[in-house]
Order: C-alpha cells, then structure tokens, then sequence
C-alpha cells in the first residue's frame, strides 16, 4: 500500500475523523446513526472518537470525544461511541494501529451471514486486504465484543462481524478507510461473479507470494 504521511497535530486529526466520516456516509458504508471512527496519533495513550447517537453526516471536530486506552472519557461532552470498547481494544493489542473504522458494509455483512469468507478474487484483496476473518456475533459495545475483535485483530486489517457490519484498521486514517473501501468493493465482485459461477477464479497461491513480495506486504 502507498505510504501516507502522519497528520501532525490533533486538530488535523479531529478533521480528518469528521472527514472520513462523511465521505463514507455518502458511499452507504455508514449510515445516518451507525458506524463509528477512531483515531489517535502515532505513540499516543489517548485516542478521539466519534459520538453516539448523533447523525453521521454531518459531524463536526467538537463533536467527537477524547477517551484513554481503558474507555475512560478525558475530553468532550458528547457520549462516546458505544463500541469504544473494542476501538480500545485494538489499539492496546496493535501498537502500530493508529486509526480504526468500523461501518456497515451491506455486501461485505450479508457474504459472512451466508456463510461465504471473502476470498482473493482480485489483486486489491490480496495487497490490501490479505485474510479478511470473520467474528463470531457478540452484543454491540460489550466486553464480550471488545474481547473477540482483540483476539481475531492481531495479524489481521480487515474484521467482518456476524451480523453487525465491519472494521478495518491502519497506521493511519486514510489506510483504514481504504480497507472497508477495499472490502465492500472485493466483496461486490466476489457476489456478482457467485451468482453466475459457483468455483471462482482465484489468484492462485504462487502469484500470492509473489504479490506479497512485490508489494511488500
């Protein structure tokens, strides 16, 4: 994947939540109240996210809340998302995850409800996406929840949760934004093409490494 350079304060960081949020309301990944962003900067034990309850489209920087790695509320006067927990999660299972994205990919959400992993059909799901797994359905904004993304996250950039939506994760907010981008996008393919033929044609495994190595991945 390109290399994206760091965002060098928390003010630019905060647009760029509010950003990315509007940018994936208008593709129907997120929706008027479900979905939610998080973001920190690099190294930080502190990250902002976004409110609960509030319409997504048209969020503004003093909207968002600041929590610590625990869910501890630290700053704003909203009520931060509930699935808070997980994002906290993540962050203190992957050191070199700085953004988190969890939106509710409708193609992406109904392959796991039948069963169907997506799977390398085409060159962006083998760079960027690798393996996408799919969690097992626990509560919304449970520990229980926060417990299962933090054990199917390591290794991983892309979450389907059963019944519920999506997550990608990035060292930065553009890279977890082009992972349920990416997602949706393989996932429409891989729907369109089951519906006229039952054994894709994936890349096969060789051209994987080779991929892996041409793209550093």
């Amino acid at each position: 994947m390109e290399e994206f350079l760091p965002l060098a304060s928390e003010e630019e960081l905060k647009e760029e939540i509010c950003k990315t949020m509007r940018r994936l309301f208008n593709r129907g990944l997120i929706s008027a109240l479900g979905g939610n962003i998080s973001a920190r900067l690099p190294g930080a034990s502190e990250f902002w996210i976004t409110p609960s309850g509030v319409f997504k489209g048209e969020l503004e920087t003093e909207d968002l809340i600041k929590v610590d790695l625990e869910g501890r509320v630290i700053e704003g006067y909203l009520r931060p998302s509930i699935e808070t927990p997980f994002h906290a999660m993540i962050y203190r299972r992957r050191a070199d995850v700085n953004a988190v994205v969890h939106s509710h990919n409708p193609i992406a959400t109904g392959l796991a409800l039948a069963g169907i992993e997506i799977k390398p059909v085409t060159v962006e799901a083998a760079v960027v996406l690798r393996r996408v797994r799919i969690v097992p359905w626990a509560f919304p904004g449970t520990d229980a929840l926060a417990k299962l993304v933090g054990e199917y996250i390591e290794g991983a950039r892309a979450l389907v949760l059963m019944n519920h939506g999506v997550v990608g994760v990035g060292s930065n907010l553009l890279e977890a934004e082009t992972i349920v981008e990416t997602l949706e996008e393989v996932a429409t393919a891989q729907f369109v093409a089951s519906m006229f033929k039952r054994d894709l044609p994936l890349i096969p495994e060789e051209d994987m490494e080779l991929i892996k190595r041409l793209y550093g991945v």
